[in-house]
């Protein structure tokens, strides 16, 4: 099993950056598929990103495809996505997810969940 805890978001002017982590505990990370996910007020939980385990394949939603960049570096336990051009409607909870297999996490049904980070994007 592998635990998930997000950190990095924060209050952001419209245009600028942020870079999310997700440190994983647990023997099966390196196994893993990784993915974010997000949540708006009022709105359902919506795929963002994911990364197959070795880091060769990345998928976007195409709402953040050009804008946001996922990676991992399995060394380290911990998964990534930098998040530039931020737009007021990038405002959600952030949460990072694993599972191993991708597919699982591309339909919103991961193994596992962290408790999400706060990401505000100011007009």
């Amino acid at each position: 099993q592998v635990q998930l805890v997000e950190s990095g978001g924060g209050l952001v002017q419209a245009g600028g950056s942020l870079r999310l982590s997700c440190a994983a505990s647990g023997r099966t990370f390196s196994s893993s598929a990784m993915g974010w996910f997000r949540r708006a007020p009022g709105k359902e939980r919506e795929f963002v990103s994911a990364i197959t385990w070795s880091g060769i394949s990345t998928y976007y939603a195409d709402s953040v495809k050009g804008r946001f960049t996922i990676s991992r570096d399995n060394a380290k336990n911990t998964a990534y996505l930098q998040m530039n051009s931020l737009k007021p409607e990038d405002t959600a909870v952030y949460s990072c997810a694993a599972d191993t297999q991708i597919l699982r996490i591309t339909t919103l049904r991961p193994m596992a969940w962290g408790q999400g980070t706060q990401v505000t994007v100011s007009s």
